[in-house]
C-alpha cells in the first residue's frame, strides 16, 4: 500500500510538472484574457474540502465575475460568467491551474473530485469516511460522466435540490468505486477519457 501511494506521488509531481511546462504558452495566454475580460483576478480560489476532511483552497482561472454571489453549482447559461468563461468552461480549461494544488500536495491528477463544505456535510458518514481518505482529483470517473452537469441542473425547476438528491449520490458512488478499484493504469485510462472528451463542448 505504502509503495503505491508513493508511486501514485511520483506520477502526481511528474505529471503536474510536466503539465505546467508544456502548457505554459497556454495558461498564459488565458490568464491574460481572464484579466482583460472583466474585473478581478485570474484566479479564482475557494475552499474545498481534502484528504481526511483537511480544507485547502482550490486554484481555477476565474470564469465569473468577481460579485458571483449565488448558487454554489452552475446552472446551464449562468448569467454570472464571463466571455471568456464560458470558453475556458466548455473546455475545462479553468481547471489547469489545479496542476498548482497538485504540486502543493492539496490534490492529486485522479482522484475524487473535491466539494465545498457545504455539500460535504450531506455526505453519510461512512461514504464521507472512504471518499475523504484520498486526496482529491482534477479528474475522475464522475468528472467524465457529468461533464454536461450545468445542463443537466439547467432542466431541473429546483437545482440544487437536483444536484443533492439525484446528481451527488451518483457521484459520490462512482468516487467510492474509484477508491476501491484505484490504480496507477486506472489513473492513466480516467486521464485518457478526460483528454478526450475535452474538445467535445
Amino acid at each position: 500500500m505504502m509503495r503505491s501511494l508513493l508511486l501514485k506521488r511520483l506520477f502526481d509531481v511528474l505529471a503536474a510538472t510536466a503539465g505546467l511546462l508544456l502548457l505554459s504558452p497556454v495558461l498564459l495566454a488565458l490568464a491574460v484574457w481572464v484579466k482583460c475580460d472583466s474585473a478581478g483576478p485570474v484566479f479564482f480560489r475557494q475552499e474545498r474540502v481534502g484528504r481526511h476532511g483537511r480544507p485547502f483552497r482550490i486554484f481555477k482561472f476565474r470564469s465569473m465575475r468577481q460579485d458571483n454571489a449565488g448558487l454554489q453549482i452552475t446552472v446551464g447559461e449562468d448569467a454570472r460568467i464571463t466571455r471568456s468563461g464560458r470558453f475556458i468552461r466548455a473546455y475545462k480549461l479553468d481547471e489547469l491551474p489545479q496542476f498548482i494544488n497538485v504540486l502543493l500536495g492539496d490534490m492529486s491528477m485522479v482522484g475524487p473530485r473535491p466539494e465545498v463544505p457545504r455539500y460535504v456535510a450531506l455526505y453519510p458518514a461512512d461514504v464521507r469516511a472512504e471518499v475523504l481518505s484520498l486526496r482529491p482529483g482534477m479528474t475522475d470517473l464522475a468528472s467524465v460522466q457529468y461533464r454536461s452537469e450545468s445542463d443537466l441542473l439547467a432542466a431541473s425547476s429546483n437545482p440544487e435540490e437536483t444536484y443533492i438528491h439525484t446528481i451527488l449520490p451518483a457521484k459520490l458512488a462512482l468516487c467510492q468505486r474509484y477508491v476501491r478499484e484505484r490504480s496507477l493504469w486506472l489513473d492513466i485510462r480516467i486521464l485518457c477519457m478526460t483528454a478526450g472528451i475535452l474538445f467535445k463542448p
